[in-house]
């Protein structure tokens, strides 16, 4: 039984550090077992502070601690498990220490560790403390200068800067020294070791300076990295046109590498990557993955602005560089391919994974005010409900008073570490706007609810619209304050027209409405006809709307609405509405064949972009239809949705049929949206046609895998497939292990595909494939594709009322916690919604989590997940 509980760190407690370090300098002598490190820091004390040395190191190896230059004694210094603290130190010296570390043993993936041979780093949040001793905080920021010496068999040694040095030594070894001259914190810091290939390119900068950008992958895998070479060379000029920002300095490198707990992370002029972020081709990459290729790539580089050049001042304010620099990527992509497309597939994130979380016992504000460990905190709440709230912000004080705002912000708080009050401070002062209210969002945790209700006078030719918001209590905040909710809004009459009115004298085509309390009457007139209302445009605020609009009503923005999400999004209702009627014992099968006689028909759209149409074709997800339902039952969902799936291919077997064959690819593969798109909806209509009893779908899908030219199409066969099952599919299975067997980053694919398979066997088959060879706990990768995958993308087979799912789930949890805490830590939160389901499954879930909470020795990663979720 666990007795001791870790202590949470909060807000409210933070002081500035007490001591600052000016300079670093680091020596590694690289070995897979003994790789030592020797550290000289000039150090300062901050001001007033008394007191004395603390420094943050774990599973270190003490050699020798020396004050200017004084080999000090052991009763002059203390070393245990967390920290090296000297008593007695002066106003600014100079410490050197010696320390040893096992980096080929640490399978934790924090601090310096082995990945396929070759040394490699990650130092967010906390991993900087396992290279050397330190205060490991962001708000401590130094200009490093690093010297590696490794055998020649690692043949690259880099690290974060440019490269001042570097030569040949003696018993055929090598050095290299780097500076970086930019300060940063220790968490950026980035050190990589080994044989690699390189794929080299040049940028010309706004300013006329030629930058070297060089991207290291394993050895034979650079052409495959041509495609994120494309996608930095395009964020870095994007940056430059969107937020004025140039790249600072000589030389950008990204290296790749197979394990890691993260995507990537944008170590200063040093990104490092999960290899499944950055390699791409035709034959071993989907379209998703060139999609996550060129936005990660994006994310990272736009980091040397958000997150490097200004950082946080501490781990509460991480949705100060996350948050901030998703809104940018996101900003990218929808340059990149498409603003409604885009716009769709972030909110679908944003549902799939924010909303679960605002609505159970892990939701937290965006800027928390607690944390036992920061590692906890990469959440979507963090990132992408971040993101919508600078979007929010841009809306609410207009485009060009952002660009002003951000402006101001790069030029005050470059080089420091700074807060999130500050800024939004920057865009107060620039709009001349009052943003205290504003503030809430980044204070408070959950999910706004907003009704909305409408009456028209045809009289006076007037629309009155009625707005409310009210936020349900989430942990410890029981009462919660009213937002500013900015709600655009448009009319259309009902043949699908758009309707013009007045707003304050002024006549317009769409308005936009701050909800700012907790309801607003707003009078719209020379509104000409009874109106269809298409509020949230855009989905201008990260809300549960209702509105009074009549199915009629939806089926005409469905047909006409000019703003693309809500014209997807009125889909989305119809589809929810009627699963959820026939999970509750209701089934509406005369609304059912209207929704697809009116999908029939918007496929039928010529001017409609394929990859809005492959949307169109996507129902609620069973996660997002759960939250509408409470207490979730995932079987009655489930069962549900494949009615309304089977309904809409019988009906619409000669469209997809139609599209299937129409859309078959001729020619060289290109990633460009367009190309992605048709793909996209091919593989849609091959996937809806799968739900069809009565055609011989079983034949078509095996020929679409068999002939497929790309990963893309293969997957869409395979997946097909799946649906399908039976004896087709299980030797598709075995075809495309035996011929993938020696691509790791596809035999991911294979094993997540598995994850997803619907049948009664899943769980079985998941549970067998963690035997299977090519199974290997210990890379995130693998594990992630098959028990994250199950966990959270098969609620029905996860759900299983036995609770053997839950059982295998917390097994797993367990199993890495002793070996890697951060990716045990992200397995927890499947259980973690247990209140949201039927009382007899959410026992079983509950029981889980009290199992892995009273386990002896566990981390605090996991324990503070699973005592949350625990707790009243």
């Amino acid at each position: 039984m666990r007795t001791d509980t870790p202590q949470a760190i909060r807000l409210a407690d933070y002081t500035p550090p007490a001591f600052l370090i000016d300079e670093v300098r680091l020596d590694f002598d690289l070995a897979p077992n003994t790789t030592r490190v020797k550290a000289r820091l000039n150090v300062r004390r901050n001001g007033e502070h008394t007191g004395p040395l603390v420094l943050n190191g774990e599973r270190l190896k003490p050699i020798s601690v020396a004050l200017d230059g004084r080999v000090l004694a052991e009763d002059e210094r203390t070393i245990d498990a967390e920290f090296l603290t000297i008593p007695n130190v002066p106003d600014a010296f100079v410490l050197e220490t010696e320390v040893e570390i096992d980096p080929e043993n640490n399978k934790a993936l924090e601090g310096l560790y082995m990945s396929g041979g070759r040394f490699c780093t990650q130092c967010e949040a906390e991993g900087f403390r396992k290279i050397t001793w330190y205060p490991d905080r962001p708000d401590v920021l130094s200009r490093f200068t690093v010297r590696i010496v490794a055998d020649k068999a690692f043949r690259h040694l880099l690290s974060n800067g440019n490269l001042l040095e570097a030569g040949d030594l003696p018993g055929d070894r090598h050095f290299a020294v780097w500076n970086d001259p930019f300060p940063k914190p220790a968490y950026l810091f980035a050190l990589v070791g080994g044989e690699l290939d390189v794929l080299e390119d040049k940028l010309v900068t706004m300013t006329g300076r030629t930058v070297d950008l060089r991207i290291f992958v394993d050895t034979g895998m650079a052409p495959r990295a041509a495609y994120a070479m494309d996608a930095l060379k395009r964020s870095m000029k994007w940056d430059e046109e969107a937020f004025g920002r140039e790249y600072d300095l000589d030389l950008f490198m990204i290296v790749a590498v197979r394990d890691f707990n993260f995507g990537a992370m944008e170590n200063k002029g040093l990104n490092i990557f999960n290899s499944s972020l950055l390699l791409a081709d035709p034959a071993t990459a989907t379209d998703l993955d060139y999609e996550r290729i060129e936005s990660v790539v994006a994310h990272e580089y736009f980091h040397n602005w958000t997150g490097d050049r200004i950082t946080c001042r501490d781990w509460f304010q991480l949705c100060l560089k996350e948050g901030l620099t998703v809104f940018r990527d996101q900003s990218f992509s929808a340059d990149m391919r498409g603003h409604a497309v885009q716009r769709i597939k972030d909110v679908k994130a944003l549902r799939a994974r924010q909303f679960p979380e605002d609505q159970g016992p892990l939701a937290h504000p965006v800027r928390p005010s607690s944390y036992m460990k920061i590692d906890n905190f990469y959440t979507a709440t963090i990132y992408e409900k971040g993101a919508e709230v600078i979007r929010m912000l841009k809306t609410l004080i207009g485009a060009e008073a952002f660009r002003q705002g951000m402006d101001l912000y790069f030029e005050r708080w470059d080089g420091h570490a700074t807060t999130v009050e500050e800024f939004i401070r920057c865009f107060a002062e620039v709009s001349g706007r009052d943003l205290s209210d504003f503030f809430v969002w980044y204070e408070q945790a959950g999910t706004p609810k907003v009704s909305l209700a409408h009456s028209y006078d045809p009289a006076a030719r007037t629309l009155t619209v009625e707005l409310s918001q009210s936020t349900p209590p989430t942990p410890g905040q029981p009462d919660k304050r009213p937002l500013p909710v900015p709600v655009i809004l448009g009319l259309l009459d009902g043949e699908g027209r758009t309707l013009a009115f007045e707003r304050d004298g002024q006549a317009v085509d769409e308005t936009l409405i701050v909800l700012d309390g907790a309801s607003k009457t707003v009078t719209l007139t020379g509104v000409d006809a009874a109106p269809v209302v298409s509020a949230l445009r855009g989905f201008s605020s990260p809300v549960t709307l209702r509105t009074d609009a009549r199915a009629a009503d939806r089926y005409v923005q469905l047909a006409s609405d000019p703003d693309l999400f809500n014209r997807w999004e009125s889909g989305q209702e119809l589809a929810r509405a009627l699963i959820i009627a026939r999970a509750q014992g209701g089934p509406d099968e005369v609304g059912e064949e209207r929704f697809a006689e009116a999908l029939g028909r918007a496929l039928s759209d010529q001017a409609s972009d394929p990859a809005f149409k492959a949307l169109l074709l996507s129902l609620p997800s069973e996660s997002d239809l759960a939250l509408a339902i409470q207490p979730a039952d995932p079987a009655a969902i489930h069962e549900a949705r494949e009615a309304l799936r089977t309904r809409l291919a019988l009906h619409l077997t000669d469209d997809l049929k139609r599209l299937h064959i129409g859309l078959q690819e001729l020619g060289e593969f290109s990633p460009d949206a367009a190309s992605a798109g048709r793909r996209a909806l091919r593989n849609a209509a091959l996937d809806l046609m799968a739900a069809n009893p009565r055609a011989e779908i079983g034949e078509l899908a095996d020929g679409h895998y068999r002939a497929a030219a790309n990963m893309t199409d293969a997957i869409g066969g395979l997946s097909a497939l799946m649906l399908v099952g039976g004896e087709l599919y299980e030797n598709a299975l075995v075809d495309f292990f035996e011929r993938w067997k020696s691509e790791p980053l596809v035999i991911d694919k294979w094993f997540a595909l598995q994850a997803r398979d619907p049948d009664e066997s899943a769980l079985g088959r998941v549970m067998g494939l963690t035997a299977h060879p090519a199974f290997d706990q210990k890379n995130p990768n693998r594990l992630r594709a098959l028990v994250s995958t199950f966990a959270n993308f098969n609620p029905a087979r996860f759900h299983d009322p036995s609770g053997a799912g839950y059982r295998f789930l917390a097994d797993q949890i367990l199993a890495v916690d002793g070996f890697n805490p951060m990716t045990a830590a992200r397995l927890v939160e499947p259980l973690g919604g247990w209140r949201r389901y039927k009382p007899e499954l959410g026992a079983l879930m509950k029981e889980q989590l009290a199992r892995i909470a009273a386990t002896d020795g566990l981390s605090k990663n996991v324990y503070e997940l699973a005592s949350k979720a625990l707790a009243d």
